[in-house]
């Protein structure tokens, strides 16, 4: 039998536009355009696999699902998962690979570590994305309550930690196909545990998280509709990057935050990078700033109170290969006898996250 995952999914999201829309009118800008962005992803003509995503969507196993922890390092479902349903599940999820952000547990128990619990699966993503949230989260404004966009965001786990985090509503855009549907593929499993609970709401049972398979600019501009915009290793692949800084301030209400996380080098504020041909093997890595750059150009976009939270060197501990990520990863892609560089011969990649103010 064939569950109606997605299906369930855009139905939410679309009622938690018109929800939006009747506060803030610029959101029918968004209804308006939301089946042709729902369908064009699903779509064979623009994307060859679609229909078999979504069949391995559609046919995971229904569980019963004891609990979710949105706020548990590795995002776990916990659930009772018999030999037959792990065996279906893990192939159809074997079907949605490569899987690079997350990661995540179906079935066992909440805070097994990974690989200690034989009961459930365990999906060992290419990227620790839970490193980066650790690194991210203590210096954020509190989320509780707040209209989150997440801008780029993947396999969509960044955008259940805003949700375990208090968001009231996460929208998480992303144009790739794949990503979508790894993300529905987690939705099945984790069902309505995100949803709202409080007593009186009229959006009460309503998901809080979701996911429209865009692009940034794709977005109606200056809708100005998001507490905190978050941009987390988006701005490398802009080649205009200061278009993507005033795109994402208009999503923003005034006042609302942006958390913007991206590669950099060390230099003074007239040093950027700006790699000849590839960076780390990425054909499509465009500008490189420096953080003092970085910084202007944010204020130059037009934000306030910009600040640097934190640097860090990516390791191959954080981002490598693994059973759910076969191909080359960040090992592959550094010089083999300096790791300080890449095979290109440029600064090995190291990160920055930045806040700012509308």
């Amino acid at each position: 039998m064939l569950n109606d995952t997605i299906i369930n999914a855009e139905r939410e999201l679309y009622l938690t536009l018109l929800e939006l829309a009747q506060q803030q009118p610029i959101a029918y800008e968004w209804l308006k355009q939301l089946p042709t962005w729902l369908n064009a992803i699903k779509d064979k003509a623009n994307y060859a696999h679609a229909p078999a995503y979504q069949a391995s969507v559609a046919r995971l196993p229904n569980l019963t699902v004891n609990n979710v922890d949105l706020n548990s390092d590795t995002l776990t479902i916990e659930a009772s998962l018999n030999e037959s349903q792990r065996k279906q599940a893990m192939a159809l999820l074997k079907q949605l690979m490569p899987w690079r952000k997350g990661p995540f547990q179906i079935g066992g128990q909440i805070g097994s570590q990974i690989g200690n619990d034989e009961s459930g699966i365990k999906i060992d993503t290419e990227w620790h994305s839970d490193w980066k949230w650790q690194r991210v989260a203590p210096h954020l404004g509190s989320l509780e309550g707040r209209r989150v966009l997440d801008v780029g965001g993947g396999s969509g786990y960044h955008g259940w930690r805003m949700a375990g985090a208090g968001a009231d509503t996460v929208i998480i855009i992303d144009p790739s196909c794949l990503f979508y549907h790894q993300f529905m593929a987690i939705r099945h499993f984790v069902g309505a545990a995100d949803a709202h609970t409080y007593a009186h709401a009229k959006d009460r049972g309503r998901y809080r998280t979701h996911y429209i398979p865009v692009p940034l600019e794709a977005l109606p501009a200056h809708s100005q509709l998001f507490d905190t915009v978050f941009s987390m290793g988006v701005l490398y692949h802009r080649q205009s990057p200061f278009e993507h800084l005033q795109q994402l301030r208009g999503q923003l209400v005034k006042g609302g935050e942006l958390v913007l996380e991206t590669l950099v080098i060390e230099g003074d504020a007239n040093t950027v990078l700006v790699p000849h041909d590839r960076y780390a093997q990425m054909n499509n890595v465009y500008f490189l700033p420096s953080v003092a750059a970085l910084i202007g150009w944010l204020e130059k976009a037009g934000f306030s109170d910009v600040r640097c939270v934190d640097v860090a060197v990516t390791s191959t501990e954080e981002q490598r290969q693994t059973e759910w990520m076969t191909y080359h990863s960040l090992a592959d892609f550094l010089d083999p006898n300096d790791s300080t560089k890449t095979m290109e011969g440029y600064p090995a990649p190291m990160r920055a996250t930045l806040i700012a103010k509308r």
